[in-house]
């Protein structure tokens, strides 16, 4: 039971030394090993939620991002939605719920909140429905969400997915006092604006934004959900890079950041007089991705990869 513990601790992400049988590893034995064991046995119960844990990334071919997917059975409380996604401890669970006209409703949640966007998990959600059989392979999936209007999921002929998010154009708000002192770069540091998802900072080259290594502490109370740093890029062929930081929603650094392009889109499209880019976001784990402007919407294309499929035991 221990080794099988430590290993799906490790897949979750979850801390292997919380000691709280009421807790983390409680759930983990109740709800968390059963779907272990079932996904390493290819067997499922007749009752519970099914899950889908997959590995996802926009535009790179090796698989980065993880995320879990939750296909709701019946109606789940905000809390515990919030509860489910606090014991997976990914940067983003989905919870997807099929309505009668053939859309899905569609919530991401951090370890500590729900948030209003989300590109990977988005990106699972569509991977997940089609290998469940829950869509049509070769059908545009429409997901019905509370803060971002209707997103859409299509497979193309070369295997990604692409989605259809809204372009977000930044709004005009003061850089934070010492942003150079508290991102831990020489700068100058210059402030691109803010979202409902995040605030964005420039840095002047790539250099920059990889060195950063900012007081998480002090940059979490600059924006309500995260902080991207970004730059031009140095790499011939890669427009810009980035990265993202959200320490107050649960996620110190977030390795790659769908949502976080629905305005860095917008913001490189002035600056290089172009619509289709191809970015790097600059975490430890790292990703590629390929985005497409199209007037008030952003195209991002992904792949998904399964790593997990079970039963969530409530």
């Amino acid at each position: 039971m221990d080794a099988r513990l430590d290993i799906a601790e490790d897949m979750f992400g979850l801390n292997p030394e919380c000691n709280r049988e009421t807790g983390a590893r409680a759930f983990l034995r109740v709800a968390i090993l059963p779907l272990f064991q079932l996904a390493i046995a290819t067997i499922h119960s007749s009752d519970g939620i099914p899950i889908h844990g997959d590995r996802c990334i926009q535009y790179a071919p090796v698989p980065r991002q993880p995320g879990a997917v939750v296909l709701m059975t019946g109606d789940l409380s905000d809390e515990i939605c919030q509860s489910i996604a606090a014991e997976f401890n990914l940067g983003a669970t989905a919870f997807i719920q099929p309505f009668a006209d053939g859309q899905f409703g569609l919530r991401w949640f951090t370890p500590t909140r729900e948030i209003l966007l989300c590109g990977h998990a988005s990106l699972a959600s569509a991977h997940a429905l089609w290998q469940w059989s829950a869509a049509p392979k070769d059908g545009l999936i429409r997901f019905v969400t509370r803060h971002s209007g209707e997103l859409t999921c299509q497979r193309m002929n070369d295997g990604t997915i692409a989605m259809d998010f809204p372009a977000t154009k930044p709004e005009a708000t003061p850089l934070p006092p010492m942003a150079s002192d508290v991102l831990a770069v020489s700068g100058p540091v210059t402030c691109a604006g803010k979202t409902a998802m995040n605030l964005m900072l420039v840095l002047p080259d790539e250099m920059q934004v990889r060195a950063c290594n900012p007081n998480l502490g002090i940059l979490a109370g600059w924006h309500q959900t995260g902080v991207i740093v970004t730059a031009p890029a140095l790499t011939p062929g890669i427009d810009f890079v980035s990265r993202f930081f959200a320490p107050q929603s649960g996620i110190p650094e977030d390795p790659v950041t769908g949502s976080a392009h629905c305005v860095l889109a917008v913001y490189w499209a002035d600056r290089l007089g172009k619509s289709t880019f191809i970015a790097n976001q600059l975490s430890t784990r790292g990703g590629q991705l390929a985005v497409h402007l199209l007037g008030d919407r952003v195209e991002l294309r992904g792949h998904g990869t399964t790593t997990m499929v079970g039963k969530l035991v409530m």
